[in-house]
This record gives C-alpha cells, sequence and structure tokens, in this order.
C-alpha cells in the first residue's frame, strides 16, 4: 500500500483567500494549496491592499471588512478561474471611503487576465453585480476580462442566476452577501457542479455566516465575517489521478485527509471507480483504493464531478467494456475544451471515440505511444500521465503547465511508480 500526500484544495484555499480577506480580524489559514494559481490569488490580494503573510505551512489575512485597502489597482489573474470571478466580486463590495475632491470617493479597481482566461465567461456573474447597481465596465468583450470596477459598496437585493456554465457564479455572489448592506436573496434557474456550492456554504460557516437555503433560493444575511483558523483538506480533484493509478495498475494507493467528513464532492470519483470494480474504502482519517483485476464499463452521469471527466476518460481504454460519461457540457468551457481534448488524444492513442455536446464515449483498445496536445491545461497533463502508467512513452508537449495546480506532481508520480 502507498500512502500518497495531497497539497492542499485549490477550491477551498480560494475561498479561505476572500473569506478571510472579508473577515474582521486576522485569520491563519494552515496548509493552504501553493500554486499559480493561489500564489495569483493572494498576490490580487496583496495589490488590493489586503496584508497577506505567506510561510511555509500557513499564511495569514488580516482581513479588511469595509473592502479593499486602496483606492486604485491593477489586479492580474493569471490563468486562475476563482482568482478573475471572485477578486472583482471582493473588491465590488468596497465601500470606497477614500478621500476625493467631495470627500469621499470610489476605489477604482482595474482586472485583467491571461489569454486563456479571457476566453472564458464570465457574463452571467458580471450581470449579476451590474444588476446591484455595481458600476463594472468591460475594456473588450462583453462578459470577459478586462473589466474594470469603481466600488462604492452595494446594498444587496434579489437576484435571478443561471449557473448552468459554472458554479463559481453562485459561490461569488453567496460569499458577496455578507458585505452588501441588506444580504441577498438569490434563485437559481439551474446549477453545475452543485457540490461545490456546499463546500461554499460549509466554509461560509466557519466563517460565522450561515446561509438559508430552500430549493433553488439561496438566502444570505448581512453582517459579516469572523476571522478564524482554518485548515485546508487535501485537493480531491488532484486525489482522482492518485486513485485512478491504483485503478489501473492493481496496487493500492491511500490519502490521508480525506475521508468521512470531507467537504470536496470530486471525492465521489472513488465511488466511480467501485462501480467499475477497484475495491474502495473510506474512513474517518482517509480514503484507500485497490484496483481490481480487470475495470468494467459504465456509463455515468459526471455533473456533480466534471472536473474528474479527464481522469476517467483517460483510463477508459483500459476497461472491458464502453465507457460513456455523460451530462459534462460545461467542461467544454474549462482553461480548454475538456470533452475535445480528450476526444483528440485518446483518438491520438488509437482508441475509438464519440462525442456529443455533453457527452463522450471511449471503446476499450490498446493505447499507443503518442504526444498529448495539453492545450494549456493541467488536468489534461495529470490525467493522461495516468493512462502513461500502461502506457510507455506518452509525453507532452506542456508538461509544465501542472504548475497551475499541483507545481509538483510529476515528482510526485514518479515516487508512487517507485514505490511499485
Amino acid at each position: 500500500m502507498t500512502v500518497t500526500e495531497i497539497p492542499g484544495s485549490k477550491s477551498v484555499t480560494a475561498r479561505a483567500l476572500f473569506l478571510a480577506a472579508a473577515a474582521e480580524g486576522t485569520t491563519t489559514l494552515l496548509r493552504p494549496l501553493v500554486s499559480d494559481d493561489t500564489e495569483g490569488f493572494a498576490e490580487g490580494l496583496t495589490r488590493l491592499g489586503y496584508a497577506v503573510e505567506r510561510g511555509p505551512d500557513a499564511w495569514r489575512v488580516e482581513g479588511r471588512p469595509a473592502g479593499p485597502g486602496v483606492a486604485d489597482a491593477d489586479v492580474y489573474c493569471r490563468d486562475g478561474a476563482t482568482t478573475a470571478r471572485f477578486l472583482p466580486t471582493l473588491a465590488a463590495a468596497g465601500r470606497g471611503h477614500f478621500p476625493g475632491p467631495s470627500g469621499t470617493g470610489r476605489g477604482t479597481y482595474r482586472f485583467d487576465a491571461s489569454a486563456q482566461m479571457r476566453r472564458r465567461p464570465l457574463a452571467p456573474l458580471t450581470r449579476a453585480l451590474q444588476e446591484l447597481g455595481v458600476d463594472l465596465r468591460h475594456g473588450e468583450a462583453e462578459g470577459h476580462h478586462p473589466l474594470s470596477i469603481a466600488a462604492r459598496g452595494i446594498e444587496g437585493g434579489e437576484l435571478t442566476l443561471d449557473a448552468g456554465q459554472s458554479s463559481q457564479y453562485l459561490t461569488a455572489l453567496l460569499m458577496l452577501g455578507p458585505l452588501t448592506r441588506t444580504g441577498l436573496r438569490i434563485t437559481v434557474t439551474d446549477l453545475v457542479s452543485a457540490p461545490y456550492i456546499e463546500i461554499t456554504l460549509a466554509m461560509m460557516r466557519s466563517f460565522g455566516v450561515e446561509v438559508a437555503r430552500e430549493g433553488n433560493v439561496f438566502t444570505v444575511p448581512p453582517g459579516g465575517y469572523r476571522a478564524t483558523e482554518y485548515a485546508i483538506e487535501p485537493d480531491a480533484s488532484t486525489a482522482s489521478y492518485f486513485f485512478a493509478a491504483a485503478a489501473v495498475t492493481g496496487h493500492t494507493v491511500t490519502v490521508p485527509g480525506l475521508g468521512e467528513g470531507a467537504l470536496q464532492g470530486d471525492l465521489r470519483f472513488a465511488e466511480v471507480l467501485g462501480r467499475m470494480g477497484a475495491d474502495v474504502r473510506t474512513t474517518a482519517s482517509g480514503t484507500t483504493v485497490t484496483g481490481p483485476g480487470s475495470l468494467a464499463g459504465l456509463t455515468v452521469n459526471m455533473r456533480d464531478i466534471s472536473d474528474t471527466m479527464p481522469t476517467l476518460a483517460a483510463i477508459a481504454p483500459y476497461a472491458s467494456g464502453p465507457v460513456r460519461i455523460e451530462d459534462v457540457g460545461n467542461t467544454r468551457v474549462k482553461e480548454c475544451d475538456r470533452l475535445e481534448a480528450c476526444a483528440e488524444n485518446l483518438r491520438a492513442l488509437g482508441i475509438e471515440v464519440a462525442t456529443g455536446p455533453d457527452w463522450i464515449e471511449i471503446r476499450p483498445g490498446s493505447p499507443r505511444p503518442t504526444r498529448i496536445e495539453t492545450h494549456g491545461d493541467h488536468r489534461i497533463v495529470m490525467s493522461f500521465a495516468v493512462t502513461g502508467l500502461r502506457t510507455p512513452g506518452i509525453t507532452f508537449d506542456d508538461p509544465g503547465c501542472v504548475r497551475k495546480t499541483f507545481p509538483g506532481f510529476h515528482e510526485a508520480f514518479a515516487e508512487l511508480r517507485r514505490s511499485w
């Protein structure tokens, strides 16, 4: 059995940074993820005037409930979707109490991102902020970066939101709610990756705010957050590559810290492997996956755990029957079109694949060595690294893009192979 330590969750770290920045007092984040995305988020907070101290095992954030500590800032969000969606929302809540010609002026904040992030949509979120009275302007294309915000605080009110492309739109607005004067009532018409909203609600609770939910209506009270000490759990999406590695090789992998009570829905990927024949055991302290002699094919809806779709697609050729993954249309607007990227690379491996608007079906086969076209997407690299465990000679055009969420991935995976 191999025990694998997984770095902290990107999703949890990003939310914790937002909540800590908005809270009254100083928050300590234990074992945060250190990657390009999270460092970009922390750098953005610093540009906005928040005090962030980054140590080797803990980060400390001095909260500013009134909003950014500077009147003017340029923030570069890099490739980070949480950075690009959460930081403008946080800045918009600032009350703008800065000296101006008439005594009080607005804070003015400009946001931009990488070419990859500029392509990704923001429109449902930016429209919602504008409906709340935020002075938000797009620089080039409506609903995309770059954008600018003249912050003067937000009154609050009622919103109707389509979060069918990304649950991050809803998360950003939920976390915004306590920073408004009267709170928010949000009616959601469509929602993808619903477990991520449960993460948000649980974390807001840890920072002192209870959101009321009745079906698809969320009521967020005003009042603000309280600083705390918060431990970041390991990243369940990253754990999927190590669980999948066990499943295709017949070995055993244990990931401590991701067990009963874990916040992240992507831990359910282990259940998918269980349906394919792997032995999956979850305890209070962690999750263990042991690979079977042969993986079975299946049809699975991965709408709620779509970040792990490429992981399953990459090991699907080793199943004894077809693997069909459904209801993952939102993966077409991630770092790349992940459905098409998976299909393209599987075909290059000599595997028969069919796709539709929101599904992919993969036939069993014997992958041949090839160079994987990553499209700059960390999840494509890490997923097809698992394929390479049984197909020597697979290479990547951009192996370094894993720095987005797991800079040490290749070293950790090599260590896993050595342990077997």
